[in-house]
């Protein structure tokens, strides 16, 4: 079986203080799966951030930092809160399960342990996460054009206000409006508006081209495109590459006013640090008031507000 299949399998990350122990789980389970390893509890939270693995078996008695507190801080991290943890270990006593429980693992498995019956747990974890997975992918993504959410907007725009700030970076966000659309709908019929929609979905999500960048949709015909650690040259150039894409598409538009084809409006904001007495909240009214501007002066452009959020400038 190649690598990227085992990966495809499940990515397990075995935490012992004992190599001996590593060694033979690493054995009973590296024919189905990648097997990474730690030493230490401060070690496995590192791996653990770089990896991502889909399950951590994790032994509870370490010197230093415990499996408890591994188990604890794993569930505190929002990047690593949603891995199950299996604790294997020697204790046997009820209470030491239920406190393994308690502190957020999914299973425990005591040492010596059965070989079959681990495998047999890990592929029952990994099948319950992937199910997990899959049902949280759905509640964050729009089920008609298959972008994000406005719920997922809404939670990534929180966590990249704070990150950005924390590290002095730019955040810049491009709010984006299907010019009449209610023109299209009425021309066309609600169903061709839909398969509209998929299209400009699609065609946007080519323009957020980094991992970080996020297209959602934010409700009706409007799309919003988050752009971290983007300051506004950068983001006036994605809004540009925006206006152009949907062009291109050349969608018929036979009730537009504007264009014969569909297009849109944007309206372009970046916060740069400090970030003291602003909010996201602020950014996105910002940006909104852009596209209102954009709007007003005639559509098929891009507005963009000014590095103090006040005066607009008008891109065609």
């Amino acid at each position: 079986m190649s690598w990227t299949n085992l990966a495809w399998n499940g990515r397990i990350l075995v935490v012992d203080d004992a190599m001996e122990n590593i060694q033979i789980l690493h054995h009973a389970l590296r024919g189905e799966h990648e097997v990474l390893f730690a030493l230490d509890g401060p070690r496995a939270i590192e791996m653990a951030l770089a990896q991502l693995p889909d399950l951590i078996l994790l032994d509870a008695m370490m010197p230093g930092m415990d499996g408890y507190q591994v188990c604890a801080a794993l569930r505190a991290h929002p990047a690593l809160q949603d891995i199950p943890v299996i604790f294997v270990t020697a204790l046997t006593h009820p209470e030491d399960e239920t406190r393994a429980l308690e502190a957020g693992a999914v299973d425990f498995i005591s040492k010596p342990f059965n070989v079959a019956v681990v495998r047999a747990r890990v592929r029952s974890q990994l099948t319950i996460k992937r199910q997990a997975d899959a049902m949280r992918e759905l509640s964050r993504t729009d089920s008609l054009t298959g972008v994000a959410n406005r719920r997922n907007f809404n939670h990534t725009l929180e966590a990249e206000w704070r990150r950005c700030a924390r590290a002095g970076a730019a955040l810049s966000l491009i709010m984006i409006d299907i010019d009449h659309f209610k023109l299209y709908n009425d021309h066309y019929g609600h169903q061709a508006g839909d398969v509209c929609l998929q299209q400009v979905g699609l065609a946007l999500s080519s323009c957020a081209a980094r991992p970080q960048d996020l297209l959602a949709r934010y409700g009706g015909e409007e799309f919003v495109l988050l752009l971290p650690q983007e300051a506004q040259p950068g983001a006036s150039v994605v809004a540009q590459r925006v206006l152009e894409t949907l062009r291109r598409l050349q969608i018929p538009h036979a009730g537009s006013p504007t264009a014969p084809f569909v297009t849109a409006s944007l309206g372009v904001c970046t916060v740069l640090p400090p970030f003291e007495g602003r909010s996201s909240d602020q950014l996105i009214r910002t940006a909104d008031q852009q596209l209102y501007r954009a709007k007003q002066s005639g559509r098929d452009r891009v507005c963009v507000a000014d590095q103090d959020w006040d005066a607009p400038a008008l891109t065609h």
